[in-house]
């Protein structure tokens, strides 16, 4: 880490965060995580609890005179999403971040940076560690798992949170006030392979398309961008046939809340059209970067060599590649009531099929504000894998949050606001997954609202956090507390 890092303001925060940044904290690997701050609280001397799937709970006494004010909880997860550079040499499950600074902005060299949620977690810590803010008595909570199917917070016990206020820390503009979020659904449809010896003298060659921008599947959705799962489908179906290719795997995405990046497939050529597979590459990566454009331009296509002792039958491979094509991505419908809000989407986040395993899975993640409109996508994700041989299943539903613009909370952090940078925030809904509307239906009444500080391009590689921006959402953070 550079060394310049350590001179960051507010210093408690960023402190914490680049201490939570050498703690390895896939999803579903927090363990680690979860007890340094279980162990940090203690030592503060604040109470702490733990539940049984791995959240925790810390509870500090209110300051002087602040005592006979509401609790109030304050809400991060302790997991990030774990996306690297293809070459890039990172363990996630035991490497620590190489955080570096880039001017006015934090990155990681090669990786996912995790200012979300790391951030907000640090925010936590940070009030916890205050000797000097004015506030009432603070609930902080860290969930786990929120990334991949928000774990902890669809576990939470009813009654072990006593505050009826929360404020979730996990938004990534600054100036915005998020009061609403879209519910999501996962499907996976899985089928087995018919798998067949590799054709003597082919050669094997890896198929890539790389150089796109991923970004997050809700926030994300609908910038226009690439998605290299889909990308690789299209190519396969052009050249397949037309070139005799046979496939031995395909595989893309990391993900499910992440927009693809990368894809790639094992295929057999016969020598003498190697040439022409490739000239015919090179003409569908002109067109495809011309469809993309602006929104993504660095799209390349590639073959290196390969290796591949089998094969997957034609007709399954067909059957793979027709999913890749013909099941949803990207935005379905927009907002009636909202301008510019994604209502129902769908990322194609995962493809992994392989001659050697003889099966193939393809994930998908479909969010909409209306419940009815998510269980109707889904289904009909359901219908068009089964009609290319593969057999659905939904899992990792949750709701969303509906937005409640008159309550008390969304009032008090926006007159915060105002008094302090002069201006409301934008008060908004989100088409992305926040644990509200879980910890909602968990704790009917509680009065909730989110705010963070601007990041970019979180869920990938090239996620960054403004500096000047977390200086400013302290500012706000500290100034609520003081009002609440």
């Amino acid at each position: 880490m550079s060394a310049d890092l350590g001179t960051l303001e507010p210093r408690a925060l960023w402190s914490y965060f680049l201490d939570l940044s050498r703690i390895p904290r896939s999803s579903k690997n927090e363990a680690a995580a979860a007890a340094w701050v279980a162990g940090e609280a203690t030592r503060l001397g604040c109470e702490v609890e733990r539940d049984a799937i791995g959240n925790v709970l810390v509870r500090k006494r209110a300051s002087p005179g602040r005592e006979g004010r509401p609790a109030l909880a304050l809400q991060g997860h302790l997991d990030m999403v774990c996306e690297k550079n293809e070459g890039t040499p990172h363990d996630f499950e035991k490497d620590p971040i190489q955080v570096w600074r880039d001017g006015e902005v934090l990155r990681a060299r090669g990786t996912t940076l995790g200012a979300d949620n790391g951030v907000g977690v640090a925010a936590a810590l940070a009030v916890l560690a205050s000797r000097d803010l004015a506030h009432p008595a603070i609930e902080a909570l860290f969930t786990v798992d929120e990334e991949t199917g928000l774990t902890g917070a669809n576990n939470l016990k009813p009654g072990w949170l006593r505050a009826p206020r929360l404020l979730n820390l996990d938004s990534e503009e600054e100036g915005e006030l998020t009061i609403g979020c879209a519910g999501g659904v996962d499907t996976v449809a899985s089928r087995a392979l018919a798998v067949e010896a590799a054709p003597a003298g082919r050669t094997a060659l890896r198929l890539r398309v790389m150089g796109l921008k991923g970004g997050h599947s809700g926030v994300d959705i609908a910038a226009g961008r690439g998605n290299a799962v889909r990308l690789l489908g299209q190519v396969l179906e052009a050249v397949v046939a037309k070139h005799d290719l046979r496939i031995a795997a395909l595989k893309g995405g990391n993900k499910r809340n992440a927009i693809p990046r990368e894809a790639s497939a094992v295929v057999l050529v016969e020598p003498a059209r190697e040439a022409a597979l490739r000239a015919d590459l090179g003409a569908l990566e002109r067109d495809w970067k011309a469809a993309l454009g602006a929104f993504d331009p660095g799209l390349a296509i590639a073959l290196e060599p390969g290796a591949a002792t089998k094969v997957i039958a034609a007709g399954d491979a067909r059957a793979v590649t027709g999913l890749l094509v013909a099941g949803p991505h990207g935005v379905e419908a927009m907002s009636p009531d909202i301008p510019g809000l994604v209502q129902t989407s769908t990322n194609l986040a995962i493809v992994d099929a392989d001659a050697a395993a003889g099966r193939a899975e393809v994930c998908f993640l479909t969010r909409s504000a209306i419940d009815a409109s998510k269980r109707a996508l889904a289904a009909r994700i359901a219908a068009i894998a089964a009609l290319a041989g593969f057999e659905a299943r939904h899992s990792g539903g949750y709701p969303g949050w509906k937005p409640e613009p008159g309550s008390g909370m969304v009032k008090l952090v926006n007159g915060v606001h105002q008094a302090l940078f002069g201006k409301p925030m934008v008060v908004k809904a989100i088409h992305a997954g926040l644990e509200c509307g879980l910890i909602g239906e968990k704790y009917p009444g509680m009065e909730m609202a989110s705010i963070g500080p601007s990041m970019w391009d979180a869920h990938t590689p090239d996620e960054r956090v403004s500096i000047a921006s977390v200086a400013a959402f302290w500012r706000l953070l500290t100034a609520i507390l003081a009002q609440a």
